[in-house]
């Protein structure tokens, strides 16, 4: 049986398969497995190896995911300064709670970008704002920038000997 191709079924595959992306890890560990079981002191500690620990990492990955949201649904939307407007200005979360508040936002972000995905018709049509991104763009920009510094949290725990 042969199934008719057309641009509607084409998006629709892709679409499903970005999908996929953003609910299943595949072969790599994802953020919430990452920082799973870390403590707030943990995440807070500082390696003189490396320039970041898993705090600053953590909250980079929130404010960017918050910002690549909030540029899609919003064309007014402005961005923080970069870089400083990226990175948390503490060093450490204050608490078990805001280290809590901080997963939490993450989890609620990438969950509306999600739900922006599978709501968006055309995910590659262009923004009228912007220099020519789209939902499409954005979300792999999601997965690389989120993926990049998984890795750097990974390699923070092994370091530090909190790795299974």
């Amino acid at each position: 049986m042969c199934m008719e191709i057309s641009t509607n079924n084409i998006v629709a595959q892709v679409k499903e398969q970005l999908l996929d992306r953003f609910v299943t890890s595949g072969a790599h560990v994802d953020l919430f497995d990452a920082i799973h079981g870390l403590s707030w002191e943990q995440a807070g500690q500082k390696n003189e190896t490396f320039p970041y620990n898993i705090w600053q990492l953590t909250e980079h990955i929130r404010i960017s995911q918050f910002d690549i949201l909030e540029f899609c649904r919003n064309p007014s939307y402005r961005s923080p300064d970069w870089p400083s407007g990226y990175w948390p200005k503490q060093s450490s979360p204050k608490n078990s709670l805001e280290w809590k508040q901080t997963q939490d936002k993450i989890r609620e972000d990438y969950q509306a970008f999600i739900e922006l995905i599978r709501e968006s018709m055309e995910i590659f049509k262009r923004f009228d704002h912007g220099t020519g991104q789209s939902v499409f763009n954005e979300a792999l920009l999601i997965l690389d920038h989120n993926a990049y510094h998984v890795g750097q949290i990974v390699l923070i725990r092994k370091v530090n000997g909190w790795w299974h």
